[in-house]
């Protein structure tokens, strides 16, 4: 009897385990909406940033521009479109001129699932819409057109085209509710004129826009006409042209990361053709911390750390070697990364390998002239690596072993190198040697000099670590007050002491 009732025991345990898997198997994610159902959805936010004046939605709808553009074709915006404008609307006529039209399979296989749809839930029919969204729901549809004409090179003119209707269109409304989407609108005119093969002639509007935009006091816009214009002098190298235009103008100090980080890699740019290589480092190294992240971004990263990495190198510096280790950087580092080799061992014929070897890269990505001015830095590493090596040796050593074009170049370049503190020797120009200096053993008074410089730092550091510690608002009020009533209550006990109030006794019980 009893197995019998443990026997009925387990199979109830075992039919309850039943019951919950079965519980838990309907319970499904949901399923992740459409693009035409997201489009839809960010043309009603975009109508509820309007009506309660917040412009944060308006900024959320065009965050997910990026992720939302690789997904559509025709066919979703032709959805979109029908579903969001009524039937006789003249906007979504003029939308649907600028996409071609659906193929007759298509036309037949929408009217068999809405007669479908319409036998199987006839008392709810599908909505219409009675009235045309805001303004401000067509140009956002029309920013999704222009991106979708930038995936065929067939459809290139077709998107300038578009491009200047919709800017013609946006500049009559003259709506201040529209500067978010106006400046992701100028992104697009760029990039149809760039791929059009046509960049140059877009700058006089460009230029006019950003006047524009600067009398309005437009951020968004301003901030983005800046940087399509310094896109546009560096693609055609147009260096002094852009210094000029950093120059005259200010940038908004109420933009967006992405469009900081632009900026700082154009000034980058700009600073390390000028030769100003500390200037260049600071402001990539600004474009780095404020860029989205690897993944996000791969191009501009990428991009970012290539003119970052020549940029150390022509400071004297070596990038640290597990920059070129990161999964984003690491192929697209490689041919930088030999060159980095050759620097550091001061291999001239190395580096000309090198350089000849990814020429056609470095000249795609532009700092084939920076990477030339890396000559230099080859051999003062190649002539310092000698004087450690010899206490004395000759110029016509020093020629084979630089690779060198005669011992009139390396007797120039060694005197340069002793000239501008590299190296510590002298050139006797009779017997046509070097002889290094005695090499230093990091002892004496330029080390304690430096000791000293660590450990004021260090000091410094700690007392204004102290300054900017925090401490209880009046928390030495508080033991003041405690103090004077503990002195009060003394007095008080005293006195009643002397009055003879209190008996020696008294408190202590049946002790």
């Amino acid at each position: 009897m009893p197995d019998a009732e443990m026997v009925k025991a387990t199979d109830k345990k075992e039919d309850k385990k039943d019951d919950k898997k079965d519980e838990k198997k309907p319970e499904s994610k949901p399923e992740p909406p459409t693009p035409t159902q997201e489009i839809k959805a960010n043309i009603a936010l975009i109508d509820r940033a309007i009506n309660d004046l917040e412009t944060r939605f308006t900024h959320r709808v065009l965050r997910s521009l990026t992720a939302l553009r690789k997904r559509i074709n025709d066919k979703v915006l032709r959805d979109a479109v029908e579903e969001n404008y009524p039937k006789d609307s003249a906007v979504k006529n003029s939308l649907l001129s600028w996409l071609p039209p659906a193929p007759p399979a298509e036309q037949s296989m929408e009217v068999d699932t809405t007669s479908e749809a319409n036998a199987a839930a006839p008392l709810s029919p599908p909505s219409k819409p009675t009235s045309d969204p805001v303004p401000e729901a067509e140009i956002y549809l029309r920013l999704l057109i222009i991106h979708h004409l930038h995936t065929s090179k067939d459809t290139y003119s077709k998107s300038i085209e578009l491009s200047h209707e919709t800017v013609d269109k946006m500049q009559s409304m003259n709506r201040r509710s529209m500067d978010p989407i106006a400046a992701k609108i100028w992104f697009a005119v760029e990039r149809s004129y760039e791929l059009g093969g046509e960049l140059a002639d877009a700058r006089p509007m460009f230029l006019a826009a950003q006047r524009t935009a600067s009398l309005r006091h437009d951020d968004d816009t301003q901030a983005s006409l800046i940087n399509r214009l310094l896109r546009g002098y560096l693609h055609y190298n147009l260096y002094d042209q852009a210094d000029k235009l950093v120059s005259k103008t200010t940038f908004p100090a109420s933009a967006s990361n992405p469009q900081y980080a632009r900026y700082h890699y154009f000034l980058g740019r700009i600073k390390a053709v000028q030769l100003n290589y500390t200037a260049a480092h600071t402001n990539l190294q600004q474009a780095i911390r404020r860029a989205p992240a690897a993944k996000t971004a791969p191009g501009f990263y990428q991009a970012v750390h290539k003119l970052f990495v020549i940029v150390e190198l022509l400071m004297g510096d070596i990038p640290d070697r597990g920059l070129f280790r990161h999964p984003v950087l690491e192929k697209a580092l490689s041919a930088y990364f030999d060159i980095v080799k050759a620097v550091r061992t001061g291999s001239l014929s190395e580096f000309q390998t090198t350089l000849n070897k990814h020429a056609a890269q470095f000249e795609a990505d532009k700092t084939y002239t920076l990477i030339v001015r890396l000559r230099q830095n080859v051999i003062k590493t190649g002539i310092r690596r000698l004087s450690l090596s010899y206490s004395r040796i000759s110029l016509r050593d020093i020629c084979l072993k630089l690779h060198l074009d005669s011992e009139e170049d390396a007797e120039y370049i060694v005197g340069k190198a002793i000239r501008d503190g590299v190296i510590e020797g002298r050139i006797v120009h009779e017997k046509g040697w070097m002889e290094c200096g005695s090499q230093k053993d990091g002892y004496g008074p330029e080390a304690s000099e430096v000791f000293g410089r660590r450990i004021g730092y260090c000091l410094d550091l700690h007392n204004e670590s102290v300054k900017a510690m925090r401490y209880p608002l009046n928390a030495h009020r508080k033991e003041l007050a405690a103090a004077q009533d503990a002195r009060e209550r003394e007095k008080e006990l005293a006195k009643e002491i002397q009055e003879g109030d209190l008996d020696d006794d008294e408190g202590l019980g049946d002790y």
